[in-house]
């Protein structure tokens, strides 16, 4: 099968987590920038990563790349890559999303009403026609810009793979369901040791993880834009990497991963999400204030997303909430935290300094990745032979 580039947007932050994702499928990466890497597959490997990655926000087929300082040039650099090979000549095709950093081209409307034109023309040259119907399959496309360097892809994905299909409830400030998996990845946790979410909101750390625990594919129980792509992906592509997901998934696995939250409504949202997930039995939710968080077990986790201020009212609040995270969290004395938040003066309030730091991009709000690394536990062997 013929080979591509694919190109895997991601969180600023967080391309080392989709780097290492990539290799375990088994691609060769080409290149990684701020926020997307590049990787070499064929369709099949087109499928499997939209199925199969947690922290890509899409896969993208490259296009090709060009440097272009007038519209001109754009036009004329658009218009001279092989657009016939990926698009039919019923192809719906339209450039869905550009951005632009230190390029002389900024316009997003104007650069995609030109490359669209460019698109157009050179369809209607390769197929002898005088219009593009546009009745068939979609391939929309996005573009990124920077230092006037461009970059072209085709979308496989459709909606966000951050769309896994079961939070259809959610709170009022939800870190989306990539950003989760991809912090999750950055700790050590593992399925057999504890995870408590103390700010669980519509669950989605709880879900996220408990779905790694099962082994159970991100893309499992949604649909792709590029199912219809007949002209480059047989039917048969898309059922072996979907049957691939459903072989690898073991439901027998035993977690014990809670979420709890001060706000009743949001523990029936994350109990509603669980259960679409399918993970239900593998998480407990409960409602309860951070103030009472405990937990009698050694070595576990906190993992969680709490209030970062935002709105002004609440920002009076934050350094007695922060301080009672780090009262419970001190009384854990085997345990590890992992805390995103926005919120400036988090470790201070906590009262201890993070060991590790990451600064990530929530959408567009700077976060932090305050990382608190507790012991390891004992080797299995040791715990043995101590009974």
């Amino acid at each position: 099968m013929k080979t591509y580039e694919l190109i895997a947007p991601c969180h600023f932050g967080l391309e080392a987590v989709l780097k290492r994702e990539i290799d375990d499928l088994g691609y060769d990466i080409s290149k990684t920038e701020d926020g997307r890497v590049t990787f070499v597959g064929d369709m099949e490997a087109l499928c499997r990563a939209n199925v199969f990655l947690r922290s890509a926000e899409r896969i993208l087929l490259k296009a090709g790349s060009f440097t272009a300082r007038t519209f001109d040039e754009l036009f004329e650099c658009t218009k001279a890559l092989p657009w016939e090979e990926w698009i039919p000549k019923d192809g719906k095709v339209w450039v869905t999303k550009a951005s632009t950093v230190k390029s002389k081209l900024y316009s997003s409307s104007d650069i995609q009403s030109i490359m669209k034109k460019a698109i157009v023309e050179r369809l209607k040259s390769a197929y002898h026609t005088e219009v593009i119907p546009e009745t068939g399959a979609s391939y929309p496309v996005r573009v990124f810009a920077m230092k006037d360097e461009f970059t072209v892809g085709i979308d496989s994905t459709g909606e966000s793979l951050h769309k896994r299909g079961y939070r259809q409830s959610t709170t009022k400030a939800p870190i989306s369901e990539t950003l989760a998996s991809a912090l999750i990845m950055l700790t050590p946790w593992k399925k057999d040791r504890i995870l408590v979410d103390p700010f669980c909101g519509s669950g989605t750390f709880a879900i996220e993880a408990a779905m790694m625990a099962a082994n159970m594919a991100p893309g499992m129980n949604r649909s792709f834009l590029s199912e219809s792509w007949k002209n480059l992906i047989p039917k048969k592509t898309w059922y072996d990497a979907m049957d691939e997901a459903n072989d690898l998934v073991d439901l027998s696995v035993k977690t014990d991963i809670q979420g709890y939250d001060i706000d009743p409504s949001a523990v029936r949202m994350a109990r509603e999400n669980a259960q679409r997930a399918g993970v239900d039995y593998m998480i407990h939710l409960q409602q309860r204030p951070v103030s009472a968080l405990s937990h009698p077990g050694k070595y576990g986790f906190i993992i969680t997303n709490p209030p970062y201020g935002e709105r002004l009212e609440e920002k009076a609040d934050l350094p007695e909430l922060y301080r009672t995270i780090g009262d419970r969290f001190a009384k854990l004395d085997t345990w590890s935290m992992y805390l995103i938040t926005s919120y400036e003066d988090a470790q201070n309030a906590i009262g201890k300094k993070a060991d590790k730091n990451r600064k990530i991009y929530n959408g567009m709000i700077k976060t932090y990745y305050y990382q608190y690394i507790g012991p390891k536990p004992p080797r299995r062997e040791q715990r043995t032979s101590e009974i």
